[in-house]
């Protein structure tokens, strides 16, 4: 097969096929490599047509508090107040850098997903 660039939902369509038909390629084999090239150019069209966005930041924060079994008691703590708890989880009251940097330096929530994009796609 010839590995050409992914432009199109059918390109994809049969490179993930030709990925699959040498799934059992070894490594180190002209087959293995066709692979580890066709993984790059699928990747490559995937983050750009279905680009994960990061999650939104007090979505973050509640994921990370119900996952860790934290309360708002400890995110206040965190924040330097009993109020700004249910401030920022009720979206009352929006983060600042410093309280990313304090979450994210006691929980160990990537600043990424503190930190939250401007426009999400539709």
């Amino acid at each position: 097969m010839v590995i050409r660039p992914i432009r199109t939902s059918n390109d994809h369509d049969a490179a993930l096929a030709r990925i699959e038909a040498l799934r059992d390629a070894q490594p180190g084999t002209p087959e293995h490599d066709e692979i580890e090239v066709l993984a790059v150019l699928v990747s490559g069209y995937e983050d750009t047509h279905w680009p994960i966005m990061p999650p939104d930041p007090v979505e973050a924060i509640k994921f990370h508090m119900d996952q860790s079994g934290f309360r708002r008691k400890e995110l206040a703590a965190i924040l330097g107040g009993a109020s700004r708890a249910p401030e920022i989880l009720n979206r009352r009251r929006p983060l600042t850098v410093e309280m990313i940097k304090a979450i994210h330096t006691a929980w160990a929530v990537p600043s990424e997903s503190l930190l939250g994009v401007e426009e999400r796609a539709a």
